[in-house]
């Protein structure tokens, strides 16, 4: 938990073993001990009802906190772009997602949202009431669709964050991930301040000058500081390791970085 008495709990994502499949991956990370896991998804089959079903069997008591589309890297064109029967048609194949998402018990569904913003054909006030509509459909199944902070992405810019946020209220949430904000130049405290109390996931890494991304414990960043600008906002979901499998070599440097996390969540 986060000292002072805000309860979260130290989780960690598929992703960090992709290109392994994902039940592998996930059967590989439940034995180190980590209490909840976000399943990112890599392609249709395995939102497949039987498929799920041997995924939430694998947990080991463990919780499923989120879901990550493998579709995020066409967002633009399923959900942002000015052809609305697209729009409409990407909405129904989501709902496979969202039962994939109540079949394990997850909240979260991770949304990256527009590519190149420079090269856009909707506006920002468009944007925001496409992600309202994509919200809403989440909310029919208990999910909580989450804006992430991506590079390159029109969310990777805090002043975007801070828009969206005055502009939908309560209908938004968001997910903040450290080496996003790292690889677009933007200072992660100042994306972290921007999602305030809006902020309902964090995908946690490390870096340097040289390096975007790093296992927790091998760069720079300040995490008693982020420590307590999620205490100030009352934070009280779930910290999860992400990182690519390159930053690591060992299985057991992934246990480092979950003991240095400990130490400070």
């Amino acid at each position: 938990m986060l000292r002072g008495d805000v309860a979260v709990k130290l989780g960690i994502s598929t992703a960090c073993l992709y290109p392994m499949e994902t039940e592998r991956a996930l059967e590989t990370l439940v034995p180190m001990g980590f209490q909840a896991y976000e399943v990112f998804f890599n392609t249709f089959r395995e939102l497949e009802p039987d498929f799920v079903k041997h995924l939430r069997s694998l947990a080991n008591g463990g919780e499923f906190v989120s879901i990550h589309p493998f579709t995020s890297g066409f967002e633009t064109m399923l959900l942002f772009s000015s052809y609305r029967r697209r729009f409409e048609d990407t909405l129904e194949k989501y709902r496979r997602y969202f039962d994939a998402a109540n079949q394990l018990g997850a909240k979260i569904f991770v949304l990256h949202g527009e590519r190149e913003p420079e090269r856009s054909t909707i506006t920002e006030e468009e944007y925001f009431s496409r992600y309202v509509a994509i919200y809403r459909l989440g909310q029919e199944y208990g999910i909580t669709v989450a804006q992430e902070n991506v590079n390159r992405f029109r969310s990777e810019c805090p002043l975007f964050i801070q828009r969206m946020r005055a502009a939908l209220g309560e209908e938004c949430a968001f997910v903040f991930d450290v080496k996003q904000a790292v690889r677009a130049g933007k200072d992660p405290y100042e994306m972290l301040c921007a999602m305030g109390e809006q902020l309902v996931h964090v995908h946690i890494n490390d870096n340097t000058p040289q390096e975007d991304c790093l296992l927790p414990g091998r760069g720079i960043m300040d995490y008693e500081r982020l420590r307590k600008m999620l205490q100030s906002f009352s934070y009280n979901s779930c910290i999860l390791l992400e990182v690519y499998q390159k930053n690591f070599g060992e299985l057991s440097e992934i246990m480092d970085a979950k003991t240095c996390l400990e130490h400070f969540f």
